[in-house]
């Protein structure tokens, strides 16, 4: 079994009180790995490191192309330990490796290296004003960002927050969940190799209610940037106050799917498929509300119902495994009890059981609700596991209405072949991302995010590369002779 260690100020190191934690296989259940479970006091540490790297430190002082150059190298160290870093990542998560091996960590590797180059498109800007004046802005560093991701996408987010911030010149204090850990702790030791100077990023471990609440709150972090649920969402929100620091939220989602009877059926199937059941349904964006126009309903639930019969639950080390286990046995439990109560509320057609010959692990069967109400429980909360709510809509119109009908705003899909149809459903869908005709586009160059309960701030793009700035406005006053009209006001 791996012992892990924590990453602070550039040394890997133990908890003050030597309290560990141990990584459970999600498909064996068998203990693969151990790392520090961290205190308050061991976060401090790594704050107060990365406050001194910030404000003494060289890191804010070197160019954007000095410090893309770290990045570049960080890009190329995590494609060099590629085949070790998904298969890490699958055995911690339950993530099946096709998923780990072409999306997980060859993205985390592209963020680095994207943001290495993109951060010179962020500058401020001369500014046209009516007086004798030299007026412009800058876009400077926030100071010492903190960093709160979930288990679902543990490296990638990793990549994502900590890639956009010190690109910028940013220090990070970076906190992963307690249930995935160890893929961040082996980016600390890419980190290390890259001879990142110490204090720029600081890896800390153990429980979020104990160590988030003090990182939101802490008067020496200027930046939280968090992803989780929007229950946890508010209470960093409310620890955050503490000095108003500048805050981002990627909560959580109920997305809906809309398939239109003019789409293409076999794409719109297969495409559903993955919106709901990669990374078994845990995604904050999956369309887990799957809204079919009348006319093509009952087909289309009929193929999507026999395409899921045929996908491979199992071991998610094997390349042909289709579904691995949940996160978790907590996890387990909460999406089962989720079906049972879905039982009551619609027609389950297909799974919502432990699959035969599995007992072993955290799996459970992908599961197909269909005739859901849109007020039903299992239509308007997250579960967050494998379990899709069909629902039936008269046309366009009516679908949309159903669509927007959420506290959420996350994410949205539609197939279909009317492209200009398509481009006005896209406006009045009351999310950050409506993906058309497609599932999980995201990309390095366009920003993500969400509406109303699902957070606000954006990751990537260039708007996620300004939130981790603050604007300067500097005026130089130009007027002939330097008699301005500042300088006479108080005639004495």
């Amino acid at each position: 079994m791996n012992n892990y260690q924590m990453y602070i100020d550039g040394k890997f190191c133990e908890a003050e009180g030597g309290a560990r934690t141990e990584s459970i296989n999600p498909a064996t259940e068998e203990r693969i790995a151990s790392f520090p479970r961290a205190g308050v006091s061991d976060l401090e540490r790594a704050i107060t490191a990365a406050r001194r790297a910030y404000d003494e430190g060289d890191w804010p002082k070197f160019s954007t192309f000095e410090r893309g150059q770290y990045l570049i190298r960080i890009a190329h160290l995590i494609r060099e330990s590629a085949y070790d870093l998904s298969r890490i990542e699958t055995a911690d998560t339950g993530k099946t490796s096709k998923q780990t091996t072409f999306i997980d960590i060859p993205v985390a590797a592209n963020s680095f290296e994207y943001f290495a180059g993109a951060a010179v498109e962020v500058k401020g800007e001369t500014l046209n004003i009516p007086a004798p004046a030299l007026s412009y802005t800058l876009r400077e560093p926030v100071g010492v960002v903190g960093a709160i991701t979930p288990w679902n996408y543990p490296f990638l987010m990793a990549a994502w927050k900590i890639a956009s911030s010190i690109i910028l010149g940013n220090t990070v204090v970076f906190k992963p969940s307690r249930e995935a850990s160890l893929s961040c702790l082996e980016l600390a030791k890419i980190l290390e190799r890259a001879e990142l100077p110490k204090g720029v990023v600081n890896i800390v471990t153990g429980e979020g209610a104990v160590l988030g609440e003090a990182l939101a709150s802490s008067m020496d972090v200027d930046m939280l940037t968090f992803t989780g649920s929007t229950e946890v969402g508010r209470s960093v929100m409310r620890a955050a106050a503490s000095n108003l620091k500048r805050l981002t939220l990627e909560l959580g989602g109920k997305s809906p799917n809309i398939v239109l009877a003019d789409c293409d059926l076999e794409t719109a199937a297969n495409g559903s498929l993955c919106a709901i059941f990669m990374n078994q349904g845990q995604m904050c964006v999956a369309g887990s509300r799957l809204i079919v126009e009348e006319k093509i309903y009952d087909k289309f639930l009929e193929l999507l119902v026999a395409k899921t019969k045929k996908l491979k639950i199992g071991d998610p080390a094997d390349p042909a495994t289709d579904i691995g286990p949940l996160i978790t046995e907590k996890q387990k439990k909460r999406v089962l009890d989720y079906i049972s109560i879905g039982k009551k509320e619609a027609r389950l057609v297909v799974g919502g059981g432990v699959p035969a010959g599995l007992n072993k692990g955290y799996f459970v069967e992908p599961a197909i609700f269909a005739d859901v109400r849109n007020d039903s429980r299992i239509a308007q909360e997250e579960i967050f596991g494998p379990v899709l709510c069909v629902l039936k809509a008269k046309d366009a119109d009516e679908a949309v209405r159903i669509a927007n009908d959420t506290d959420y705003g996350l994410a949205g899909m539609l197939w279909t072949k009317d492209l200009a149809r398509a481009t006005s459903i896209a406006r009045s869908l009351r999310c950050g991302t409506v993906w058309v005709n497609t599932f999980g586009g995201f990309y390095n160059e366009a920003p993500f995010g969400g509406y109303k309960q699902s957070g606000f701030g954006r990751e990537l793009g260039k708007e996620g590369l300004l939130e981790y700035t603050q604007v300067k406005h500097v005026n130089v006053d130009l007027t002939p002779g330097g008699k301005t009209l500042v300088a006479s006001w108080f005639n004495v």
